[in-house]
Protein backbone atom coordinates (compact mmCIF):
# COMPACT_ATOMS: atom_id res chain seq x y z
CA UNK A 1 0.00 0.00 0.00
CA UNK A 2 1.27 3.46 -0.84
CA UNK A 3 2.59 5.13 2.34
CA UNK A 4 0.58 8.34 1.91
CA UNK A 5 -2.81 6.51 1.84
CA UNK A 6 -4.65 6.12 5.15
CA UNK A 7 -3.98 2.72 6.69
CA UNK A 8 -7.62 2.10 7.59
CA UNK A 9 -8.52 2.07 3.88
CA UNK A 10 -6.48 -1.11 3.42
CA UNK A 11 -9.11 -3.06 5.33
CA UNK A 12 -12.07 -1.46 3.58
CA UNK A 13 -14.00 -3.48 0.97
CA UNK A 14 -15.31 -1.30 -1.84
CA UNK A 15 -18.84 -1.54 -3.16
CA UNK A 16 -19.05 -4.05 -6.01
CA UNK A 17 -21.05 -2.82 -9.03
CA UNK A 18 -23.05 -5.11 -11.30
CA UNK A 19 -22.88 -7.64 -12.77
CA UNK A 20 -22.77 -9.94 -9.77
CA UNK A 21 -19.53 -11.78 -9.34
CA UNK A 22 -15.90 -10.72 -9.26
CA UNK A 23 -15.10 -7.05 -8.92
CA UNK A 24 -13.91 -5.52 -12.16
CA UNK A 25 -15.71 -8.03 -14.32
CA UNK A 26 -16.89 -6.63 -17.64
CA UNK A 27 -20.52 -5.57 -17.90
CA UNK A 28 -20.53 -6.67 -21.53
CA UNK A 29 -21.33 -10.20 -22.63
CA UNK A 30 -21.84 -11.95 -25.94
CA UNK A 31 -25.00 -13.55 -24.54
CA UNK A 32 -28.09 -11.71 -23.34
CA UNK A 33 -28.13 -11.36 -19.57
CA UNK A 34 -31.15 -10.72 -17.40
CA UNK A 35 -29.66 -8.07 -15.09
CA UNK A 36 -31.74 -8.56 -11.98
CA UNK A 37 -29.04 -7.69 -9.46
CA UNK A 38 -29.25 -3.90 -9.04
CA UNK A 39 -32.96 -3.06 -8.59
CA UNK A 40 -33.14 -1.00 -11.76
CA UNK A 41 -36.41 -0.68 -13.62
CA UNK A 42 -36.77 -3.36 -16.27
CA UNK A 43 -38.10 -0.83 -18.78
CA UNK A 44 -36.12 1.85 -20.58
CA UNK A 45 -37.54 5.31 -21.29
CA UNK A 46 -40.15 5.43 -24.07
CA UNK A 47 -38.63 6.09 -27.49
CA UNK A 48 -40.52 9.38 -27.85
CA UNK A 49 -39.02 10.71 -24.64
CA UNK A 50 -35.55 9.59 -25.66
CA UNK A 51 -35.95 11.39 -28.96
CA UNK A 52 -37.00 14.57 -27.21
CA UNK A 53 -34.06 14.34 -24.84
CA UNK A 54 -31.72 13.87 -27.81
CA UNK A 55 -33.25 16.91 -29.51
CA UNK A 56 -32.86 18.96 -26.35
CA UNK A 57 -29.22 17.94 -26.05
CA UNK A 58 -28.53 18.89 -29.65
CA UNK A 59 -30.48 22.13 -29.76
CA UNK A 60 -30.67 23.61 -26.27
CA UNK A 61 -27.84 22.31 -24.09
CA UNK A 62 -24.53 24.11 -24.54
CA UNK A 63 -21.86 21.57 -23.65
CA UNK A 64 -19.25 24.32 -23.24
CA UNK A 65 -21.30 25.91 -20.45
CA UNK A 66 -21.63 24.76 -16.86
CA UNK A 67 -25.00 23.34 -15.80
CA UNK A 68 -27.45 25.12 -13.52
CA UNK A 69 -25.47 24.94 -10.29
CA UNK A 70 -28.49 25.67 -8.13
CA UNK A 71 -30.87 23.15 -9.76
CA UNK A 72 -33.66 25.73 -9.50
CA UNK A 73 -36.06 24.30 -12.08
CA UNK A 74 -35.50 20.72 -10.98
CA UNK A 75 -36.02 21.55 -7.29
CA UNK A 76 -39.33 23.23 -8.09
CA UNK A 77 -40.45 20.22 -10.15
CA UNK A 78 -39.46 17.80 -7.38
CA UNK A 79 -41.32 19.82 -4.75
CA UNK A 80 -44.45 19.73 -6.89
CA UNK A 81 -44.15 15.96 -7.31
CA UNK A 82 -43.64 15.38 -3.57
CA UNK A 83 -46.70 17.48 -2.77
CA UNK A 84 -48.71 15.56 -5.34
CA UNK A 85 -47.70 12.27 -3.73
CA UNK A 86 -48.93 13.67 -0.42
CA UNK A 87 -52.24 14.85 -1.88
CA UNK A 88 -51.23 18.50 -1.56
CA UNK A 89 -52.63 20.83 -4.27
CA UNK A 90 -50.10 22.23 -6.78
CA UNK A 91 -48.26 25.33 -5.63
CA UNK A 92 -48.22 26.97 -9.06
CA UNK A 93 -51.92 27.69 -9.59
CA UNK A 94 -52.61 24.17 -10.74
CA UNK A 95 -50.46 24.38 -13.87
CA UNK A 96 -48.31 21.45 -14.85
CA UNK A 97 -44.61 21.62 -15.67
CA UNK A 98 -43.82 23.51 -18.85
CA UNK A 99 -41.99 20.89 -20.89
CA UNK A 100 -41.57 21.07 -24.68
CA UNK A 101 -43.78 18.71 -26.73
CA UNK A 102 -42.47 15.24 -27.52
CA UNK A 103 -44.13 14.18 -30.76
CA UNK A 104 -43.97 16.59 -33.69
CA UNK A 105 -45.49 19.42 -31.74
CA UNK A 106 -47.96 17.33 -29.78
CA UNK A 107 -47.55 16.11 -26.22
CA UNK A 108 -47.89 12.46 -25.30
CA UNK A 109 -51.54 11.57 -24.85
CA UNK A 110 -51.53 9.29 -21.82
CA UNK A 111 -54.88 8.41 -20.25
CA UNK A 112 -55.20 8.67 -16.45
CA UNK A 113 -54.37 5.51 -14.55
CA UNK A 114 -57.61 5.17 -12.64
CA UNK A 115 -60.30 7.31 -14.25
CA UNK A 116 -58.66 10.51 -13.22
CA UNK A 117 -57.34 9.27 -9.89
CA UNK A 118 -53.69 9.04 -8.98
CA UNK A 119 -51.89 5.71 -8.71
CA UNK A 120 -53.38 3.87 -5.74
CA UNK A 121 -51.14 1.07 -4.51
CA UNK A 122 -52.32 -0.75 -1.36
CA UNK A 123 -49.98 -1.28 1.58
CA UNK A 124 -47.60 -4.11 0.81
CA UNK A 125 -46.54 -5.50 4.15
CA UNK A 126 -48.52 -5.90 7.33
CA UNK A 127 -46.08 -3.77 9.28
CA UNK A 128 -46.19 -0.85 6.84
CA UNK A 129 -48.11 2.37 7.23
CA UNK A 130 -50.66 1.58 4.56
CA UNK A 131 -50.84 4.83 2.65
CA UNK A 132 -50.01 8.50 2.99
CA UNK A 133 -51.62 11.39 4.82
CA UNK A 134 -51.58 15.05 3.84
CA UNK A 135 -48.97 17.04 5.75
CA UNK A 136 -49.76 20.25 7.56
CA UNK A 137 -47.32 22.19 5.43
CA UNK A 138 -46.40 21.86 1.78
CA UNK A 139 -42.93 21.09 0.44
CA UNK A 140 -41.16 23.92 -1.38
CA UNK A 141 -37.92 24.15 -3.35
CA UNK A 142 -36.19 25.23 -0.12
CA UNK A 143 -36.90 21.76 1.27
CA UNK A 144 -35.10 20.06 -1.63
CA UNK A 145 -31.44 19.31 -2.23
CA UNK A 146 -30.26 17.50 -5.37
CA UNK A 147 -27.30 15.16 -5.59
CA UNK A 148 -25.35 13.12 -8.11
CA UNK A 149 -27.25 10.05 -7.00
CA UNK A 150 -28.31 9.54 -3.39
CA UNK A 151 -24.73 8.45 -2.71
CA UNK A 152 -23.51 12.05 -2.94
CA UNK A 153 -26.20 13.17 -0.52
CA UNK A 154 -25.24 10.40 1.92
CA UNK A 155 -21.64 11.52 1.78
CA UNK A 156 -22.58 15.17 2.29
CA UNK A 157 -24.69 14.29 5.32
CA UNK A 158 -21.78 12.41 6.84
CA UNK A 159 -19.48 15.37 6.27
CA UNK A 160 -22.02 17.75 7.79
CA UNK A 161 -22.48 15.75 10.99
CA UNK A 162 -19.74 13.25 11.81
CA UNK A 163 -16.47 14.28 10.21
CA UNK A 164 -13.42 14.93 12.34
CA UNK A 165 -14.45 12.66 15.18
CA UNK A 166 -17.72 14.55 15.75
CA UNK A 167 -19.93 11.48 15.54
CA UNK A 168 -20.67 7.88 14.61
CA UNK A 169 -23.48 6.40 12.54
CA UNK A 170 -25.93 3.64 13.44
CA UNK A 171 -27.14 1.06 10.92
CA UNK A 172 -29.25 -2.08 11.30
CA UNK A 173 -27.85 -4.90 9.19
CA UNK A 174 -28.61 -6.21 6.70
CA UNK A 175 -29.19 -2.91 4.95
CA UNK A 176 -27.82 -0.77 2.11
CA UNK A 177 -24.07 -1.22 2.37
CA UNK A 178 -23.09 2.25 1.13
CA UNK A 179 -23.97 3.88 4.45
CA UNK A 180 -21.20 1.97 6.19
CA UNK A 181 -18.78 1.99 3.27
CA UNK A 182 -19.05 5.75 2.74
CA UNK A 183 -18.70 6.43 6.46
CA UNK A 184 -15.55 4.34 6.66
CA UNK A 185 -13.97 6.10 3.68
CA UNK A 186 -14.31 9.29 5.72
CA UNK A 187 -12.92 7.71 8.88
CA UNK A 188 -16.32 7.76 10.59
CA UNK A 189 -17.12 4.86 12.97
CA UNK A 190 -20.08 2.60 12.20
CA UNK A 191 -22.20 1.14 15.00
CA UNK A 192 -24.20 -1.89 13.87
CA UNK A 193 -27.21 -3.62 15.37
CA UNK A 194 -29.16 -6.64 14.16
CA UNK A 195 -32.65 -7.19 12.79
CA UNK A 196 -35.21 -9.82 13.71
CA UNK A 197 -34.83 -12.91 11.54
CA UNK A 198 -38.55 -13.43 10.99
CA UNK A 199 -39.50 -10.02 9.54
CA UNK A 200 -36.23 -8.01 9.59
CA UNK A 201 -37.59 -5.37 11.95
CA UNK A 202 -34.80 -3.45 13.66
CA UNK A 203 -33.83 -4.70 17.10
CA UNK A 204 -34.96 -1.45 18.73
CA UNK A 205 -33.78 -2.38 22.22
CA UNK A 206 -30.31 -3.14 20.87
CA UNK A 207 -30.33 0.16 18.99
CA UNK A 208 -31.28 2.07 22.14
CA UNK A 209 -28.53 0.34 24.10
CA UNK A 210 -25.98 1.04 21.39
CA UNK A 211 -26.80 4.75 21.30
CA UNK A 212 -26.69 5.04 25.10
CA UNK A 213 -23.46 3.06 25.44
CA UNK A 214 -21.68 5.23 22.90
CA UNK A 215 -23.03 8.50 24.31
CA UNK A 216 -22.27 7.65 27.93
CA UNK A 217 -18.93 5.87 27.58
CA UNK A 218 -15.77 7.75 28.57
CA UNK A 219 -13.19 8.19 25.86
CA UNK A 220 -10.90 5.18 25.72
CA UNK A 221 -13.27 2.86 27.58
CA UNK A 222 -12.97 -0.31 25.55
CA UNK A 223 -15.32 -3.21 24.97
CA UNK A 224 -15.36 -6.35 22.85
CA UNK A 225 -16.25 -4.53 19.63
CA UNK A 226 -14.63 -1.16 20.48
CA UNK A 227 -18.08 0.37 20.24
CA UNK A 228 -17.55 2.39 23.44
CA UNK A 229 -14.51 4.09 21.95
CA UNK A 230 -16.62 5.71 19.25
CA UNK A 231 -17.91 9.27 19.38
CA UNK A 232 -21.68 9.72 19.97
CA UNK A 233 -24.13 8.52 17.34
CA UNK A 234 -25.08 11.49 15.16
CA UNK A 235 -26.90 9.72 12.30
CA UNK A 236 -29.31 6.79 12.22
CA UNK A 237 -29.77 5.35 8.71
CA UNK A 238 -32.93 3.43 7.80
CA UNK A 239 -34.41 2.39 4.46
CA UNK A 240 -38.17 2.46 3.89
CA UNK A 241 -38.57 -0.22 2.52
CA UNK A 242 -35.25 -1.76 3.42
CA UNK A 243 -32.72 -3.09 0.97
CA UNK A 244 -32.02 -5.97 0.57
CA UNK A 245 -34.88 -7.36 2.69
CA UNK A 246 -37.76 -5.32 1.14
CA UNK A 247 -39.66 -4.69 4.39
CA UNK A 248 -41.20 -1.29 5.14
CA UNK A 249 -40.72 0.38 8.50
CA UNK A 250 -43.18 -0.78 11.12
CA UNK A 251 -45.20 1.41 13.44
CA UNK A 252 -42.85 0.47 16.32
CA UNK A 253 -39.79 1.47 14.32
CA UNK A 254 -41.32 4.79 13.32
CA UNK A 255 -42.31 5.55 16.90
CA UNK A 256 -38.73 4.83 17.99
CA UNK A 257 -37.35 7.17 15.31
CA UNK A 258 -39.77 9.82 16.54
CA UNK A 259 -38.30 9.61 20.04
CA UNK A 260 -34.69 10.12 19.01
CA UNK A 261 -33.27 13.42 20.30
CA UNK A 262 -32.80 16.39 18.00
CA UNK A 263 -29.01 16.02 18.09
CA UNK A 264 -29.34 12.77 16.11
CA UNK A 265 -30.12 13.04 12.40
CA UNK A 266 -32.56 10.41 11.12
CA UNK A 267 -31.95 9.55 7.45
CA UNK A 268 -34.95 7.78 5.89
CA UNK A 269 -34.04 6.40 2.48
CA UNK A 270 -37.18 6.10 0.35
CA UNK A 271 -35.50 4.95 -2.85
CA UNK A 272 -38.40 2.55 -3.50
CA UNK A 273 -41.24 4.89 -2.53
CA UNK A 274 -43.04 4.59 -5.86
CA UNK A 275 -43.34 0.82 -5.41
CA UNK A 276 -44.46 0.92 -1.78
CA UNK A 277 -46.48 4.16 -1.64
CA UNK A 278 -45.38 4.38 1.99
CA UNK A 279 -43.69 7.63 2.96
CA UNK A 280 -42.79 9.64 6.03
CA UNK A 281 -42.59 12.94 4.14
CA UNK A 282 -45.82 14.04 5.79
CA UNK A 283 -44.03 14.04 9.17
CA UNK A 284 -41.01 16.13 8.26
CA UNK A 285 -42.56 19.33 9.61
CA UNK A 286 -42.77 17.63 13.02
CA UNK A 287 -39.15 16.43 12.99
CA UNK A 288 -36.50 18.92 11.82
CA UNK A 289 -33.90 16.21 12.51
CA UNK A 290 -35.39 13.93 9.83
CA UNK A 291 -34.38 13.86 6.17
CA UNK A 292 -35.82 11.74 3.37
CA UNK A 293 -33.75 10.54 0.42
CA UNK A 294 -35.24 9.53 -2.92
CA UNK A 295 -33.93 8.73 -6.37
CA UNK A 296 -34.73 8.83 -10.07
CA UNK A 297 -32.78 5.58 -10.61
CA UNK A 298 -35.64 3.16 -9.86
CA UNK A 299 -39.25 3.85 -10.85
CA UNK A 300 -38.31 6.82 -13.04
CA UNK A 301 -35.90 4.68 -15.11
CA UNK A 302 -32.96 7.11 -14.98
CA UNK A 303 -30.28 4.97 -13.33
CA UNK A 304 -27.68 6.07 -15.89
CA UNK A 305 -28.34 9.76 -15.13
CA UNK A 306 -27.45 9.56 -11.40
CA UNK A 307 -30.04 11.92 -9.94
CA UNK A 308 -31.01 11.74 -6.29
CA UNK A 309 -32.74 14.22 -4.02
CA UNK A 310 -33.33 14.97 -0.36
CA UNK A 311 -36.39 16.41 1.36
CA UNK A 312 -35.66 18.15 4.66
CA UNK A 313 -35.82 21.26 6.80
CA UNK A 314 -34.49 24.31 4.89
CA UNK A 315 -31.59 24.73 7.34
CA UNK A 316 -30.45 21.19 6.61
CA UNK A 317 -30.75 21.53 2.83
CA UNK A 318 -28.84 24.81 3.09
CA UNK A 319 -26.03 22.94 4.87
CA UNK A 320 -25.98 20.36 2.08
CA UNK A 321 -25.69 23.16 -0.47
CA UNK A 322 -22.53 24.34 1.29
CA UNK A 323 -20.94 20.91 1.12
CA UNK A 324 -21.78 19.61 -2.35
CA UNK A 325 -19.31 20.18 -5.16
CA UNK A 326 -20.09 22.99 -7.60
CA UNK A 327 -22.04 22.00 -10.73
CA UNK A 328 -22.45 18.48 -9.36
CA UNK A 329 -25.24 17.43 -11.73
CA UNK A 330 -24.79 17.64 -15.53
CA UNK A 331 -27.29 19.61 -17.61
CA UNK A 332 -28.45 16.48 -19.41
CA UNK A 333 -29.20 14.69 -16.13
CA UNK A 334 -31.17 17.66 -14.85
CA UNK A 335 -33.14 17.84 -18.09
CA UNK A 336 -33.86 14.11 -18.05
CA UNK A 337 -35.16 14.32 -14.47
CA UNK A 338 -37.42 17.27 -15.34
CA UNK A 339 -38.77 15.41 -18.37
CA UNK A 340 -39.38 12.28 -16.29
CA UNK A 341 -41.37 14.27 -13.75
CA UNK A 342 -43.39 15.96 -16.48
CA UNK A 343 -44.24 12.52 -17.91
CA UNK A 344 -44.57 10.77 -14.55
CA UNK A 345 -48.05 9.49 -15.33
CA UNK A 346 -46.66 7.63 -18.32
CA UNK A 347 -43.52 6.33 -16.58
CA UNK A 348 -45.24 5.27 -13.36
CA UNK A 349 -48.08 3.52 -15.20
CA UNK A 350 -45.92 0.37 -15.31
CA UNK A 351 -45.81 0.06 -11.52
CA UNK A 352 -49.02 -2.02 -11.20
CA UNK A 353 -47.51 -4.53 -13.64
CA UNK A 354 -44.28 -4.68 -11.62
CA UNK A 355 -46.25 -5.27 -8.42
CA UNK A 356 -48.30 -8.00 -10.08
CA UNK A 357 -45.14 -9.62 -11.43
CA UNK A 358 -43.60 -9.44 -7.98
CA UNK A 359 -46.55 -11.32 -6.52
CA UNK A 360 -46.21 -14.04 -9.17
CA UNK A 361 -42.47 -14.29 -8.60
CA UNK A 362 -42.91 -14.66 -4.83
CA UNK A 363 -45.64 -17.26 -5.30
CA UNK A 364 -43.45 -19.31 -7.64
CA UNK A 365 -40.36 -19.14 -5.45
CA UNK A 366 -42.34 -20.05 -2.34
CA UNK A 367 -43.21 -23.37 -3.97
CA UNK A 368 -39.64 -24.56 -3.40
CA UNK A 369 -39.39 -26.12 0.08
CA UNK A 370 -35.66 -25.38 0.24
CA UNK A 371 -36.20 -21.61 -0.02
CA UNK A 372 -37.49 -19.10 2.50
CA UNK A 373 -39.04 -16.10 0.74
CA UNK A 374 -40.15 -12.89 2.45
CA UNK A 375 -42.92 -10.40 1.52
CA UNK A 376 -41.79 -7.36 -0.44
CA UNK A 377 -42.75 -3.69 -0.48
CA UNK A 378 -40.23 -2.84 -3.21
CA UNK A 379 -39.33 -3.89 -6.76
CA UNK A 380 -37.23 -6.83 -5.61
CA UNK A 381 -37.61 -10.09 -3.69
CA UNK A 382 -35.40 -11.36 -0.88
CA UNK A 383 -34.89 -15.04 -0.09
CA UNK A 384 -32.58 -17.43 1.68
CA UNK A 385 -31.81 -21.11 1.35
CA UNK A 386 -32.97 -23.22 4.26
CA UNK A 387 -30.43 -25.10 6.34
CA UNK A 388 -29.86 -28.73 5.37
CA UNK A 389 -27.06 -31.24 5.71
CA UNK A 390 -24.02 -30.79 3.54
CA UNK A 391 -23.06 -27.36 2.20
CA UNK A 392 -23.48 -24.27 4.36
CA UNK A 393 -26.24 -21.78 3.60
CA UNK A 394 -23.75 -19.27 2.24
CA UNK A 395 -22.25 -21.92 -0.03
CA UNK A 396 -25.73 -22.69 -1.34
CA UNK A 397 -26.33 -19.02 -2.01
CA UNK A 398 -23.09 -18.79 -3.94
CA UNK A 399 -23.98 -21.90 -5.91
CA UNK A 400 -27.45 -20.63 -6.81
CA UNK A 401 -26.10 -17.23 -7.84
CA UNK A 402 -23.32 -18.75 -9.94
CA UNK A 403 -25.56 -21.31 -11.63
CA UNK A 404 -28.13 -18.62 -12.44
CA UNK A 405 -25.36 -16.49 -13.88
CA UNK A 406 -24.22 -19.37 -16.10
CA UNK A 407 -27.79 -19.64 -17.39
CA UNK A 408 -28.03 -15.90 -18.04
CA UNK A 409 -29.61 -14.39 -14.90
CA UNK A 410 -27.70 -12.03 -12.61
CA UNK A 411 -28.91 -11.68 -9.00
CA UNK A 412 -27.31 -10.19 -5.91
CA UNK A 413 -25.81 -12.18 -3.02
CA UNK A 414 -26.02 -9.75 -0.11
CA UNK A 415 -27.05 -9.48 3.52
CA UNK A 416 -26.85 -13.22 4.10
CA UNK A 417 -29.33 -14.00 1.33
CA UNK A 418 -30.25 -13.52 -2.31
CA UNK A 419 -31.95 -10.44 -3.77
CA UNK A 420 -33.75 -10.68 -7.10
CA UNK A 421 -35.01 -7.62 -8.93
CA UNK A 422 -38.49 -7.92 -10.42
CA UNK A 423 -37.90 -7.74 -14.15
CA UNK A 424 -40.10 -7.93 -17.20
CA UNK A 425 -42.60 -10.81 -17.41
CA UNK A 426 -40.21 -12.65 -19.72
CA UNK A 427 -37.25 -12.16 -17.40
CA UNK A 428 -39.25 -13.25 -14.38
CA UNK A 429 -40.40 -16.40 -16.11
CA UNK A 430 -36.83 -17.26 -17.03
CA UNK A 431 -35.81 -16.68 -13.41
CA UNK A 432 -38.51 -19.03 -12.16
CA UNK A 433 -37.60 -21.70 -14.73
CA UNK A 434 -33.87 -21.46 -14.06
CA UNK A 435 -34.22 -21.64 -10.30
CA UNK A 436 -36.51 -24.65 -10.69
CA UNK A 437 -33.89 -26.34 -12.84
CA UNK A 438 -31.19 -25.64 -10.27
CA UNK A 439 -33.17 -26.84 -7.24
CA UNK A 440 -34.62 -30.00 -8.79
Amino acid sequence: MLPFIRKDLAELTAYTPHPGGASGESTHSQSVLDRLDTNECAYDLPEELKQKLAWTYQQLIETNRYPDGGHAALKQAIAQYVNESLNIPPLNNGESLNVPPLNNGESLNVPPLNKGESLNVPPLNKGGLGGVKPPQTAITADNISVGNGSDELIRSLLIATCLGGAGSILVANPTFSMYGITAKTLGIPVVSVARREDNFEIDINAAKRAILSVDEAPVGAGCANDQNQNPPVRIVFVVHPNSPTANALTTNEIEWLSTLPENILVVIDEAYFEFSQNTLADRLHQHPNWIILRTFSKAFRLASMRVGYAIAHPELTAALEKIRLPYNLPSFSQTAAEFALAQRQLLLAVIPEIIAERAKLIAALTQHPTLQVWPSAANFVYLRAKATEGASIEQKHQQIMQQLKERGTLIRHTGGGLRITVGSPEENQRTVDRIAAILT
